[in-house]
């Protein structure tokens, strides 16, 4: 997987160097749905359902919060083509799932990831969709989103919590955690 989000960034930055701003443009529009796609796809193959409800919380908020800040700030966007500048919701959907496969799987999946997520952020500057603020909003969104909500993904953990007698008089629970 993680080969695969990188091929897919190299092979669609290289498509766009050949296609300009509109295909930088369009480029961003599904890369930015790469990360999530990605964690998704990793929490169902290692059938970590904790991670899917994680994940599916975290994008529920994080463009909650998102939409319901461009609903409050009427920002224009660089190219004039509207005022949903601030924040960005392709940075934030992109940073989103970065964060989440960082925090939950590691840096293995979530460097590629965030390498990814930088190329969405950069590439909604250059094709005048946004400005830095915009996009640092929007980073700032999906990462603090996925970071308040995902735990690390800890295989094979196992709790077990029993009754306990303590001679005579004393009853109590024993708890034990091993991984």
């Amino acid at each position: 997987m993680r080969r695969l989000l990188l091929a897919a960034l190299l092979l669609v930055s290289s498509m766009t160097i050949h296609a300009g701003d509109d295909g930088l443009r369009h480029a961003t529009d599904v890369l930015c749905l790469v990360p999530d796609a990605t964690a998704l796809g990793v929490a169902i193959a290692k059938h970590d359902t904790e991670g899917l409800k994680q994940l599916g919380l975290s994008t529920a908020t994080c463009l909650a919060v998102n939409y319901g800040l461009e609903l409050c700030i009427k920002k224009d966007r660089p190219d004039g083509t509207g005022h949903h500048a601030f924040p960005s919701t392709h940075t934030a959907v992109a940073f989103n799932g970065s964060t989440f496969l960082m925090k939950r799987y590691g840096w293995q999946w979530g460097v590629p990831a965030y390498v990814l997520s930088s190329f969405v952020a950069w590439g909604r500057v250059k094709t005048d969709r946004h400005d830095w603020w915009d996009v640092l909003g929007g980073a700032a969104i999906g990462a603090g989103t996925a970071f308040i909500f995902t735990r690390p993904f800890v295989k094979g953990a196992d709790v077990s919590i029993a009754p306990t007698a303590f001679g005579d008089n004393g009853y109590g629970m024993t708890a034990t955690i091993s991984f």
